[in-house]
């Protein structure tokens, strides 16, 4: 689809993505390169690495790749210092890295839900700890006079509660927390906005193969009815309205991008249905004999 935003919204800035070589982390990547934004991409994986930074060359974006795990504080400080010396400055730090996997708490092991929390929770906290001092108001490089900006991306998963997510659904409500909390104090002490985004299912990424197989997304519309497939785009353009000066006025907001579907509850009983029912709940209540109350006086 063809982007409702200037080519040049985000030109001349510099983002951090970490996750930013597959899924919706490489959308966010591929929009903001293609608007003016230069990209560095930070992930475990060296070829996905390789390869995402290839692809966004070969669109004439400026990017580069740094191996990097965010649950190691050292490789965080790495990868933001890397990126500072590469293009001398940081703008937008985007964290997109996470972990996921269905299993019901019961077989979930303490290891599996740290390992989920490491990623997730610590792994935001840890890169936003460490870009600090480049996203500051008169921080290194910082040619304007106002600070970065940080999104975090998160879920709606923790809204209500999720079947076989409770690993998931309390790493994400740790980092709605830290966004929040992050827009209070950096907000007022260093002029960064801290903003998240809560994706619904987003066809074509890796959580949905995990998450919702063809066995499982089948069945979905049958409960949910508000079901329906976003598009990494969709996240992407809501990453640019955040990052851009369209969004200078939004801090501490986590948008919700999912179509609705968090509100989706079963329609127990068809709409053609009501009418009647209802017509015949209100002659049932008309016809009941009135009782009167007796004093016990």
């Amino acid at each position: 689809m063809e982007s409702p935003f200037k080519a040049d919204v985000v030109k001349g800035k510099v983002a951090l993505i970490t996750g930013g070589g597959s899924g919706i982390g490489f959308e966010i990547s591929t929009q903001f390169g293609k608007h003016g934004a230069s990209i560095a991409i930070m992930g475990r994986r060296k070829q996905v690495l390789d390869s995402a930074v290839s692809a966004l060359q070969s669109l004439g974006i400026q990017a580069v790749g740094f191996e990097g795990d965010v649950r190691k504080h050292e490789d965080a400080k790495r990868v933001v210092e890397s990126t500072f010396q590469h293009f001398g400055r940081l703008d937008i730090l985007v964290n997109g890295a996470a972990g996921n996997f269905l299993v019901s708490a019961e077989d979930l092991s303490p290891n599996g839900f740290r390992t989920v929390m490491d990623i997730d929770a610590v792994g935001t906290f840890t890169m936003c700890y460490e870009a600090l001092k480049y996203l500051k108001k008169g921080g290194p490089g910082r040619r304007s006079s106002g600070g970065g900006t940080i999104l975090n991306i998160s879920a709606t998963l923790h809204y209500t509660a999720s079947w076989y997510q409770v690993h998931v659904a309390a790493a994400k409500a740790a980092i709605d927390a830290t966004t929040r909390n992050l827009a209070l104090e950096w907000g007022a002490d260093y002029d960064i906005r801290v903003n998240g985004i809560a994706p619904g299912p987003i066809d074509d990424t890796p959580g949905m193969s995990k998450l919702a197989p063809s066995e499982i997304n089948s069945k979905a519309r049958d409960y949910m009815p508000l079901y329906k497939l976003g598009d990494k785009w969709d996240i992407a353009m809501a990453a640019l309205y955040l990052a851009s000066d369209a969004g200078k006025f939004i801090n501490g907001t986590v948008i919700i991008a999912d179509g609705g579907l968090w509100l989706s509850r079963p329609r127990h009983l068809p709409k053609d249905a009501v009418k009647q029912l209802s017509r015949s709940v209100e002659k049932r209540s008309r016809d009941a004999p009135i009782g009167v109350p007796r004093s016990k006086l």
